[in-house]
């Protein structure tokens, strides 16, 4: 839900729970590895499934996030976002446009949504989400047909066009997470580094150990 101590959360570590990367691993063990070693916030993302597969497939996962204390949240699709009763929904630029979606999603959900360049940060941030996605940093792992890598000088020069937090993501792993928490993010969105990694919990700790402590 998306309340004050839902906005907290908003920073540090954001696993991507997505099955054609895990393909190798359970996604609730996954899950339940990585918020043991620390993740307070992750996404489900299947861009493959049909409604009802996607569905069978998030509501385990977003009952065991509850047991776990962790956010979850829906990619693109608002009517699972709801479906799953999931905190929030993470949308993409070609996605429901944000003030629909908050109409669909009601006043009490997350909503984050994706930006690879300056217009992007500046529209977005214009609708008053709840957090942005910015990227790819580096080259992604997970995705063959991403947008144009912007670089560390990218996410330094878009830091200073919002106040909203700012999760990076895109090909960033633990030797270079503390370059892209030092260039202005509030948070780094990780999927390969974290679902294909032999230790799930040691590489979370890994991450973290690289990251500001979050303030209580």
């Amino acid at each position: 839900m998306r309340t004050a101590h839902s906005l907290h959360l908003l920073t540090g570590l954001y696993l991507i729970l997505d099955p054609s990367v895990a393909s190798t691993r359970s996604l609730r063990d996954a899950l339940r590895q990585s918020a043991q070693a620390g993740v307070k916030i992750v996404q489900y993302r299947n861009k493959n499934a049909s409604m009802k597969e996607a569905y069978a497939e998030a509501l385990p996962l977003r009952k065991l996030a509850e047991e776990l204390g962790v956010l979850f949240i829906v990619n693109d699709r608002c009517d699972l976002a709801l479906a799953v009763d999931a905190d929030g929904v993470h949308l993409g630029q070609g996605d429901l446009p944000l003030d629909l979606a908050r109409k669909v999603m009601g006043p009490d959900k997350l909503i984050g949504i994706s930006t690879h360049n300056a217009d992007q940060v500046r529209e977005a941030s214009a609708g008053k989400p709840d957090y942005l996605g910015f990227g790819p940093i580096f080259k992604p792992g997970s995705k063959q047909d991403h947008d144009p890598v912007v670089g560390i000088e990218g996410l330094r020069a878009i830091r200073t066009l919002t106040s909203l937090p700012v999760f990076a993501i895109g090909g960033i792993a633990v030797e270079n997470v503390g370059d892209v928490m030092k260039a202005g993010a509030n948070g780094v969105a990780v999927i390969s580094a974290i679902l294909k990694a032999p230790d799930i919990k040691q590489t979370v700790s890994e991450f973290l150990s690289q990251m500001p402590a979050p303030a209580s």
